[in-house]
């Protein structure tokens, strides 16, 4: 969890609708911030702090996206894979920055990240919403992860945001490293992919013990597995070995749905990246193949959504756009307010997705909550555009307000 070191401000927000995150009635009442955390808005302790008015408008938690790749350079996997780390942390500095100015005060890297540049955001190094990472995916050879083709003769281990790990004891040692390393949640391929080029996307991927080892050397460190997976039937294998988080889950049917229910798991859908692809994937390279397994999915996120929203499933935000996409971030909330409407869709990118990261100090307002939080002009209940429109929110991260136009 990021605490930043050199943040940490002091702030009153008057006058402002508070969306909590969770409820739907909004409370008029003052936001008290001390020191990055959120306080009773009666704490008589703070005069002349810094104010805000919000008067006309509402508050909410800041936004929380839990599928984002700042690693994630092209759509190109291989070309991904083989760039110089430090030509991909610098983009990664430039993506985060551009997702905390449009409101993303929390992301969740689900491919990628480490140590190094967690280090670099807690100390201020440069601005960037907090950092939750899992390292490198791991797939099996010729699964989601593997970016070489059948022809090729090139021998590929890993790069900075995928890593080929086949086998049990293989397995164990990599995710030992990822949380020796600080890594927030791990993740796994458990069936084919859109971008990768020899998988069929129905497919799981895995055997049941090799994702059941992953699962419990995660639950051993207090942390959990994130899977990728389309189909029903990769979604349930990969439940049955334990996992928690199921990212995407276009084929979703209600069956499944149901065991995911009852499995206490999560459904992170990211219908923007289909949508962009398919608007923007050919003229940035993608191929047929790509293409193609993009189109089989495309139109399928909103029913599954519908299906685990349904069952009582936990559905969460994420966007998962690779590359020239990663500007279109702003139209994942609006896909998806088209399937839960307006209320839904704010308590999936901030309280649902803050369970989902297992952190109480995010993605809500109130007491020993990060002064984390977005300041409208309008009511987004009653003007839904307003949370995809250019003209974005204030930000505030960690009781210190976001100048619009900082960094790169």
């Amino acid at each position: 969890m990021t605490h930043f070191r050199t943040r940490g401000g002091s702030l009153r927000i008057r006058n402002g609708l508070l969306f909590d995150g969770s409820s739907a009635a909004l409370v008029e009442r003052d936001l008290v911030i001390r020191d990055g955390v959120m306080l009773d808005a009666d704490d008589s302790a703070l005069d002349g702090i810094a104010e805000i008015d919000a008067r006309g408008g509402v508050v909410t938690p800041g936004f929380i996206d839990a599928h984002l790749h700042a690693y994630a350079v092209s759509l190109n996997l291989l070309h991904n894979e083989t760039r110089h780390l430090s030509y991909v942390a610098l983009l990664a500095r430039k993506r985060l920055g551009a997702a905390l100015r449009r409101g993303f005060t929390t992301v969740r890297d689900v491919a990628g990240g480490d140590a190094g540049l967690h280090t670099a955001i807690e100390q201020g190094l440069f601005t960037s919403p907090r950092y939750f990472y899992s390292g490198a995916a791991l797939s099996q050879t010729g699964g989601h992860g593997d970016p070489t083709s059948p022809d090729d003769t090139l021998c590929f281990h890993g790069g900075p945001g995928l890593e080929i790990v086949d086998g049990v004891d293989a397995l164990r040692i990599a995710v030992r490293s990822r949380l020796h390393g600080g890594a927030h949640a791990i993740k796994i391929m458990a069936s084919g992919g859109v971008t990768s080029p020899t998988d069929p996307l129905k497919i799981p991927q895995y055997s049941l013990a090799e994702i059941r080892v992953v699962s419990e050397e995660a639950a051993r460190r207090g942390s959990y597995v994130a899977a990728h997976a389309y189909s029903s039937e990769a979604i349930q294998h990969a439940l049955r070995g334990g996992v928690r988080s199921i990212e995407h889950g276009n084929l979703l049917d209600e069956e499944t749905a149901r065991a995911m229910a009852d499995a206490g798991a999560y459904l992170v859908p990211t219908l923007v990246t289909y949508d962009a692809m398919s608007r923007h994937g050919g003229e940035l390279g993608m191929t047929s193949i790509g293409l193609a397994k993009n189109a089989e999915v495309l139109d399928l996120g909103k029913t599954a959504i519908e299906r685990a929203s349904g069952a009582g499933v936990p559905v969460g935000f994420g966007s998962d756009l690779m590359g020239g996409l990663e500007s279109e971030q702003l139209h994942g909330l609006r896909l998806q307010s088209e399937v839960s409407g307006v209320l839904e869709l704010l308590r999936s990118v901030t309280s649902v997705n803050a369970a989902l990261l297992r952190n109480d100090r995010i993605g809500r307002i109130g007491p020993g909550a990060f002064g984390d939080v977005l300041i409208f002009d309008g009511n987004p209940l009653d003007d839904p555009a307003m949370l995809w429109s250019d003209r974005r929110p204030r930000v505030v991260l960690d009781g210190v307000p976001v100048e619009p136009g900082f960094g790169p």
